[in-house]
């Protein structure tokens, strides 16, 4: 398969990703009104839904600084472009499909400010399964 995935497409991917990391706290606070629901739960329950949060939130700009400092790395079709293009392709194939299938957007305060933002934000999230989902596969031809 010779195609090639230009590094603005990458650079733009990384940047929405460092984008929704750091958005991450504002929308669980303002669009969720996370806190208040966390605040129901015993004290270790707390913590571990504040500590999966912060993890979601690292791996998003870790995910993004990685596309930005390493844009030409992760097409060069070795095997750790592989693994990390796999690794970053099915988080967000991931993230895709259990928003689709678990996450009821009608909760979403219907402000227009959030209802724009729920559909900006759907928005870059397919558009990081398919940029990473390309670039594996582009990877993955390298080897077959």
């Amino acid at each position: 398969m010779n195609f090639s995935i230009p590094n603005w497409l990458i650079v733009v991917g990384g940047c929405g990703q460092i984008f929704t990391a750091l958005i991450y706290p504002y929308i669980r606070h303002r669009v969720f009104d996370w806190y208040t629901d966390v605040k129901q739960l015993k004290p270790l329950n707390q913590e571990i839904a504040k500590t999966y949060g912060r993890y979601i939130q690292g791996l998003n700009f870790s995910f993004g600084l990685i596309a930005l400092l390493l844009t030409e790395d992760l097409k060069n079709q070795t095997p750790l472009a592989i693994a990390i293009t796999g690794l970053i392709g099915a988080y967000w194939v991931g993230k895709v499909g259990t928003q689709i299938a678990y996450y009821p957007m009608y909760e979403i305060p219907q402000e227009p400010i959030f209802k724009i933002g729920s559909y900006c934000m759907n928005t870059l999230f397919v558009l990081f399964a398919i940029v990473y989902t390309v670039l594996f596969i582009h990877n993955l031809s390298g080897i077959i």
